[in-house]
Order: structure tokens, then sequence, then C-alpha cells
């Protein structure tokens, strides 16, 4: 039986809401580490634009993460995302921007709540915070809040900043936090596939540090299997696939293959493993840390 797949990594928009905006998706705007990224623009993507590319690929679920960036209430976002629950054809999961750093935190907190989708927070914030090297006690007290409410923290973080994260993650042992995009790896030369898969090593000593294989080929857009297979395999030897989940970055990732491709790789990647590593990586370990089963039965 091929094993379902939970796709942790999407992003959904519209840029005709009236009250979301999305500043990457503006015709003028210029990635700073991706570049041109006009080839996926459109109006709008939606839960129905995603099933149509992923339906072939025995997706179960979707995890979508902000992309209303610029919005004057990151709330409208979860709002916008709950409503399209009603009939879609997959369930889709919110991790919703808050600004950790900010006495709104909390008041963000309330409202993403309202939503029975809501899981978790990522906040582009929090990379510039571990760089400082500083402790905020208002960031500090909106993680422990995370903590308490159950939440998980997708962490945007490059290799550099991973030893911080490690010290993060070891004082807030309780939240559950997730590496996104393997740690968005900007070059792929041998000395920066060292300090990245040391730090990498390091940074999964922390046990509630959960890697997302995702975005594996954004800065290698000309890469083939062969290419990114020693940074996959890298993430499940250092986490293991009960702390590895997969995510398509779609539809960022158009930029890179099909999504069918996509998919077929984590598939091939875990090939030689046991039917329950299988099962781990591709949908279990994604089940238990964005709560899908609660969010299925919020669906009914």
């Amino acid at each position: 039986m091929t094993e379902k797949i939970i796709d942790t990594h999407v992003h959904f928009f519209d840029m005709k809401h009236p009250k979301l905006r999305y500043d990457w998706l503006q015709p003028d705007f210029v990635h700073p580490e991706l570049g041109d990224i006009d080839a996926m623009k459109a109006q709008r993507f939606d839960l129905n634009s995603m099933w149509a590319e992923a339906r072939f690929a025995d997706v179960e679920a979707f995890v979508h993460v902000q992309a209303a960036i610029g919005s004057a209430d990151p709330v409208d976002e979860t709002r916008w995302l709950t409503e399209m629950q009603d009939e879609g054809p997959a369930p889709v999961i919110i991790v919703a921007h808050a600004d950790l750093d900010t006495d709104r935190a909390s008041r963000q907190l309330d409202g993403h709540a309202e939503s029975p989708f809501f899981v978790g927070v990522r906040d582009f914030a929090a990379e510039p915070y571990l760089a400082s090297g500083q402790i905020s006690g208002r960031f500090e007290s909106s993680l422990k809040e995370l903590t308490k409410r159950g939440l998980v923290l997708d962490l945007d973080c490059a290799w550099q900043n991973m030893g911080a994260a490690r010290a993060l993650a070891e004082r807030h042992p309780e939240l559950q936090i997730v590496l996104e995009h393997i740690g968005f790896p900007r070059q792929r030369d041998d000395s920066y596939f060292g300090n990245w898969r040391a730090a990498i090593q390091d940074l999964s000593l922390a046990p509630n540090v959960t890697c997302k294989v995702s975005g594996i080929g954004m800065t290698d857009t000309r890469g083939v299997y062969a290419d990114y297979e020693p940074w996959i395999t890298t993430c499940l030897e250092a986490f293991g696939t009960d702390r590895c989940v997969v995510g398509s970055n779609w539809p960022l990732g158009r930029l890179v293959s099909s999504y069918d491709a996509v998919m077929l790789m984590y598939r091939r990647s875990v090939e030689t493993l046991s039917d329950s590593e299988q099962a781990a990586f591709l949908n279990g370990t994604a089940r238990r840390i964005y709560k899908l089963d609660a969010v299925v039965a919020a669906r009914v």
C-alpha cells in the first residue's frame, strides 16, 4: 500500500482579497535569495488550485504557512483559510504569523485560536533574534505562551544560527519547534555543506526540534536527485524519521520541478527504510506535530 503524504509546507494566497496583502508577490518584487520568482506568481492560489496539482500524489492534507506578508492584521489570513475549508477537497492546517516580540502577540494568538485549524506560528523576526545573540524578555514570554497553548513554532533558520536555535530550544524544552526548509541552504559547495551538516547534527541534539525536509531545490533549480540526496540523507540520519516531515513549498516549488516529481523524490529517499519509518517520514510525524486528527475532526 502506498503511504499517504502530509505536505507540511504550502502557501495559499488571493491577491484580490480586500484585507490581505502579499508583499513578496507584488509585480516588481524580486526575492532577496531566489531572485526572479515571476513564473509562480498568480492572482490566486487556493486549495482547489493546489489539489489540481497534488491529487495524483497521494496527499491527504496540507499545512499552510503564513503567506499574507504585509497585511494589517495577520488574523485576517487565518479567517480566510478557515472559510476555505468548507468545500475543500483536503484538510488545511494553519501556521500563521504573530509578532512575537511585541505586545500584540497574545491578542493575535487569541484571534488565530478562533479557528480550529490553527496549530502554530512562523515569525520571520525569529532568525534576526537568534542572530542578535541577545535575550528578549518579550520574545521569550511569547515562546512560553506558545508552549502553554500547545502551539508549534515553525522556524526559519540558516546554519549560522542553528547553535542559537538549539539554545532557544533548550530554554523552552516543551515547545515543539520545526526547522523549515532544512535551514534554507544558500550555497551548494562542499565547504557550505560541511558547515551546514555539522550545524544540523548539533541542532538535532535538542529533542523538541523537528526537521522539515522541504524547499530542497530552492537555490539549486537545475539540480537532480543525486544533488539533493546528501542533504535529505543528512537530515534523516540526524533527526530520524520520527523527527522529520515532508514539505513541497508549493507553489514556489514549481520553480524547481513538478509536484509529483518532488513527492516521488521524497518517497525514493526512504524506500530502503522499514515500512514504519517510511510512514513516519511521509505522514506519521506530521500528523503528531501538526495535530492532523484534531483538525480532521473539526471539519466534520
